[in-house]
């Protein structure tokens, strides 16, 4: 499911309806709907940010014309939720394996003992 995705600036915590992304080789900044996934070279913005964003001094911004509106939940998103919440609840869902004795738990990475080693 998708989670709620923020706004990029700093101290802002309202919810990003558009994506920033900057086409360097033609010194432009692109304002858009909000993209499907985020991406590390670009920038959720809310609607107050998307609207106000200026570019440097030679610069071009080129900014969506329609309305900003915050992503609704597709079916995509509520079957994926229906399925974890299913698999999270079933009977038979096998038992995580015991962990070893000596095994070093850091998140999701295990460091398991050699068994050569005394």
């Amino acid at each position: 499911m998708r989670s709620v995705r923020r706004c990029s600036r700093t101290g802002c915590a309202n919810p990003a309806v558009a994506t920033l992304t900057y086409a360097y080789a033609d010194s432009t900044a692109v304002v858009g709907p909000l993209a499907t996934y985020s991406e590390p070279h670009s920038y959720d913005l809310c609607e107050e940010h998307a609207l106000r964003l200026t570019a440097p001094r030679g610069w071009e911004v080129v900014r969506h014309q329609g309305e900003f509106r915050a992503p609704e939940p597709t079916v995509d998103d509520l079957t994926a939720l229906a399925e974890a919440v299913r698999e999270a609840g079933r009977a038979d869902r096998p038992v995580p394996p015991e962990v070893p004795a000596g095994t070093i738990r850091r998140g999701h990475l295990r460091v398991l003992p050699d068994p050569n080693e005394d």
